[in-house]
């Protein structure tokens, strides 16, 4: 399948301000685009990119003062496949992770693993280890967060999430993250562009998406605790520890969001 894909992003800085910007799908996706991936700014900010520790295709850029529209428009080729579903799929011993995934272990920013521990162990420890276990923190999560973009908070973290109850998809990302570590079990969040792409459209407006990966068998497996079903046409962006290490942009002064559009749609026909 086709996708076509792109946001459009307005800021207003009162005085030039540098910003960190992850709104490229990953290296690993790039051989699917048929068309570029290219961020455009309307103010004509130069853009110097670089790939961060985590692998992820990132920019450096400095906003002029005033209005600054970001945006990109691409078509990039998918497999249309569902994300797959292992119940085989088996734990890992900590003593068997390579080393690059014992990070995936550690409480960072948003995951607390230290105050979420005993909650987890009480919940899951009975699960069988593997699959089924993440299956089961998918599950309780799904079920204890209402979702609704009203829940936003940018300092909102696992813990609270779990507290309120309330969130939007990098809180639920956020806390099965949490879960799967206490549980000794790598989870890393994971961003980019999920449409209402072979489900019922949804009548909100549209928006990045967050999801997570847990590793078993030796494997990153796709794993969704806002959705909890298999879905196609993700596009990565971005992975990290938690929404830190992955946000879209990061500013280091201030600028105002004026508005926000995400677009992810099928291109039906042949190329």
């Amino acid at each position: 399948m086709r996708i076509r894909a792109g946001f459009e992003i307005t800021y207003d800085c009162p005085a030039p301000t540098p910003m960190l910007l992850m709104l490229n799908v990953r290296p690993e996706r790039e051989a699917d685009l048929e068309t570029p991936d290219t961020i455009h700014i309307d103010s004509g900010a130069p853009i110097d990119a670089y790939i961060d520790g985590f692998g992820n295709r990132c920019s450096r850029v400095v906003l002029p003062a005033g209005r600054s529209v970001l945006s990109a428009d691409f078509i990039i080729r998918d497999s249309g496949a569902p994300d797959p579903v292992l119940p085989d799929a088996r734990a890992c011993g900590v003593e068997e992770l390579p080393p690059e995934a014992l990070v995936f272990l550690l409480g960072s920013r948003y995951c607390e693993t230290d105050t979420l521990s005993d909650l987890a162990w009480s919940l899951f420890g009975q699960t069988q280890p593997g699959w089924a276990r993440v299956q089961a923190i998918v599950d309780y999560t799904h079920q204890r967060i209402e979702f609704g973009y009203a829940h936003a908070r940018a300092t909102k973290s696992a813990w609270q999430a779990n507290a309120e109850r309330r969130g939007v998809c990098r809180d639920f990302a956020h806390l099965a993250i949490t879960l799967c570590r206490c549980m000794n079990i790598p989870a890393r969040y994971c961003t980019g562009y999920l449409g209402d792409i072979g489900v019922p459209a949804v009548d909100a407006p549209m928006d990045f998406s967050a999801w997570f990966e847990a590793y078993l068998d030796g494997e990153w497996r796709t794993f969704d605790a806002r959705h909890n079903t298999p879905r196609i046409a993700r596009i990565l962006m971005a992975r990290g520890r938690d929404a830190t290490d992955a946000a879209i942009t990061t500013s280091f002064g201030p600028a105002l969001l004026k508005s926000f559009i995400v677009r992810t749609d099928e291109v039906m026909g042949a190329t």
